[in-house]
């Protein structure tokens, strides 16, 4: 498989060019001005408490989220671990839809909830006669966390509940044949066995919820900023690029310090976990208890994930006249009083089109990461920190990748704000690290003896990597392309700097569509939400449908 070791440096220079130099750029804004040291945006964080105050909210929510994510999803991922139960498949593999929903899809659907103008609003003040709305949490921290609590619950419970399943129950009832009562079970002896799928998927839930920005942005309103807002604010509003850069330092020298962490963590789990079949652990609920907590878990999860999405649905399609396709077919018309020269569902023409060109960028490109990282045992000095800096577009915030193009990619030689192809640059780097993980762990399964057989046996690398090696990683692959593609589709962090006015991408319309005034506007904003949420739907079953068993990291 390496044939040809150049290929191989492909990745290594796109994140060079795409990557490392633009927050190249981003350090020599925040630290040198015409060539000399400053430390205006250093001051401007040690010294405004306006700024400690950013970097404390920021902890916080990011902890109160993981927290609460992690508290919630132990539960399930028991109940999906050790009983059998009709609909499980389906429901498990449903449950990993919000995961894949774009960030402004979300904050849509929390808005159609729990605004001052959801359905459930509106249902109870019909129901008790009142005149305004009784629950209001727009722009409350209470959404933040329960919108941040739905798009984590997935990784939480499909990373613990995969670990949970290939744990033998054995060892909790010996514990219990020697007396120990149920709490000092899970205390003592269950939850330390987890104690590695808790830690990876706390610290992953914990970089989303860091690094989040469309749910912050939408939901949180003025009155709430974190430092990914705050870099989109300082940047894109203030113009202030010194304190941004240095903002966004900060978030990147903390966010890959937790990546080394999670790297490091997902890499034992890799190494222990295996694909053997889990039903000789599980048993169908026969107590009474079991039962009420397999019903408890299933109606919690049900509403955790159901509520949202149902909301946006039926608020998409309600009008002031009743219900109707009217936010629908508004997509469709040419308002020469909007902020589009086009009609809005071009919008949709243009994200499919960037995703396409994404998805094969990023499989090319995540397909020779992941062979490279799978033999990259044979250097084990460079193993410990290839990974994790493969990995740090995950953990880097779209903001600070969209702010550093548009800082860095503005002069030769790579002059590209005004080319095209900025837009699926932008998101490919977003997309590799989800192909990386998706086909890696299909490629660290592989026994070495397979290629070495076919080797003995007469076959060339490239007859070994095609009747062999592909085989085994087509349907990781294809996982990888899908997650690609949807991951595309709902962007928004760096594509609201990198594309251009009068022809934006789905998110960055129903973001426009949200900061405008007027009943159209928001009913645009829910019914685009709802089509991009179906293509994420479709794109996610045909996840379920490549992948093998809980094959790949997300």
């Amino acid at each position: 498989m390496f044939r040809y070791p150049w290929l191989f440096l492909l990745p290594f220079l796109f994140l060079l060019i795409f990557f490392f130099y633009p927050l190249s750029a981003i350090l020599g804004v925040s630290l040198f001005e015409d060539g000399r040291l400053v430390n205006e945006g250093l001051q401007a964080l040690v010294t405004r408490p306006y700024y400690r105050q950013i970097a404390w909210f920021t902890l916080w929510q990011a902890t109160a989220s993981t927290i609460l994510t992690i508290a919630l999803a132990l539960p399930g991922a028991y109940v999906f671990a050790r009983y059998r139960f009709w609909g499980k498949s389906t429901l498990k593999a449903m449950s990993t839809l919000p995961f894949v929903l774009p960030t402004v899809v979300v904050a849509s659907a929390f808005s159609a909830l729990l605004g001052p103008r959801s359905v459930l609003n509106e249902g109870l003040m019909v129901l008790f006669n009142l005149q305004s709305p009784p629950i209001d949490l727009q722009n409350t921290v209470w959404i933040i966390l329960l919108a941040h609590i739905f798009y984590n619950y997935s990784v939480a419970l499909r990373m613990i509940s995969s670990y949970w399943q290939n744990l033998s129950p054995e060892v909790e009832e010996a514990a219990a044949m020697l007396g120990a009562n149920p709490r000092q079970i899970w205390w003592r002896v269950t939850l330390p066995r987890l104690q590695p799928a808790v830690n990876a998927a706390a610290v992953l839930v914990f970089i989303f919820t860091f690094t989040s920005f469309g749910v912050i942005l939408i939901l949180g309103g003025p009155r709430f900023s974190t430092l990914e807002t705050e870099i989109y604010r300082q940047a894109a509003n203030l113009f202030n690029l010194p304190v941004a850069a240095t903002l966004s330092l900060l978030q990147i020298a903390f966010t890959f310090v937790l990546m080394v962490v999670y790297t490091r963590t997902q890499a034992r789990l890799s190494t222990a976990s295996s694909l053997r079949a889990a039903e000789t652990q599980q048993q169908h609920p026969h107590t009474t208890g079991q039962r009420i907590m397999l019903a408890a878990n299933l109606t919690l999860m049900i509403l955790l994930l159901g509520a949202p999405l149902l909301a946006l649905i039926m608020r998409s399609l309600q009008t002031d006249s009743g219900y109707s396709l009217l936010y629908y077919t508004q997509l469709f018309v040419n308002d020469r009083n909007s902020i589009f020269f086009v009609p809005p569902i071009w919008a949709a023409v243009n994200s499919a089109g960037i995703a396409l060109v994404t998805m094969v960028m990023a499989v090319l490109l995540g397909l020779l990461s992941a062979v490279f990282l799978s033999h990259s045992d044979q250097w084990p000095g460079l193993k410990k920190w290839l990974d994790p800096l493969m990995m740090l577009p995950l953990a880097t915030s779209a903001v600070t990748l969209g702010f550093g193009f548009i800082i860095a990619l503005n002069r030769p030689p790579f002059d590209l704000r005004r080319s095209l192809i900025l837009v699926p640059i932008a998101h490919t780097l977003v997309a590799l690290p989800f192909v990386i993980r998706a086909v890696l762990p299909a490629l660290r399964r592989i026994p070495p003896s397979l290629p070495e057989a076919a080797a003995m046996l007469g076959a060339s690398p490239w007859q070994a990597s095609r009747e062999i090696i592909w085989p085994l990683i087509r349907s990781a692959l294809l996982v990888g392309a899908v997650f690609a593609f949807t991951i595309s589709m709902g962007e928004f962090g760096a594509s609201v700097f990198v594309t251009r006015p009068n022809s934006p991408t789905m998110p960055v319309a129903i973001a426009r569509f949200l900061s405008q005034p007027g009943s159209l506007n928001f009913g645009r904003a829910l019914a685009m939400s709802t089509l991009l949420m179906g293509i994420c739907t479709a794109g996610f079953l045909l996840i379920e449908r490549f992948r093998i068993g809980d094959e790949g990291e997300f």
